[in-house]
Formats: structure tokens, C-alpha cells, sequence
């Protein structure tokens, strides 16, 4: 079996966690309290901002690096 490209499973892992990351952000901006009649198009005016995708890098990375490092304890 061949070896996988390292960096390009890091980049799917983190692509991942940034997709759920966004994925929460639009439950979030549906729910009872502030997604009474909101449309589509206003919640993701409201998600996608340059300061959430800062927070969802960090985290990404953050959280990559943490399973890597459990991942070579086990």
C-alpha cells in the first residue's frame, strides 16, 4: 500500500474541522432566538466574516495538532 502525502491529509483534516466549525456557525444563527424568519442569505452574511475564519484556522489547527499528537501515543 502506498504512503500517503502527509500535507494533504493535514490540509482534508483541517478543511474538515472548519467545515463543521461553519457548519455550527449556520445551526447557531437558526436557532429560536435569533433565526425567527431569517433568510438564508442573511445568516451567511452574518457567518462568513474574515474574523470567524481566523477562529475557525486557529481552531483547525489547533485541533489537528492535538489529535496528531494522540494519535503518535497511541
Amino acid at each position: 500500500m502506498r504512503k500517503r502525502n502527509p500535507l494533504l491529509r493535514a490540509l482534508v483534516e483541517v478543511g474538515f474541522i472548519v467545515f463543521l466549525f461553519y457548519a455550527n456557525l449556520l445551526m447557531g444563527e437558526f436557532t429560536a432566538h435569533s433565526g425567527v424568519h431569517k433568510t438564508w442569505s442573511a445568516a451567511f452574511a452574518d457567518m462568513v466574516t474574515a474574523r470567524n475564519f481566523e477562529i475557525a484556522l486557529v481552531a483547525a489547527v489547533a485541533g489537528y495538532a492535538g489529535f496528531e499528537a494522540l494519535r503518535r501515543r497511541v
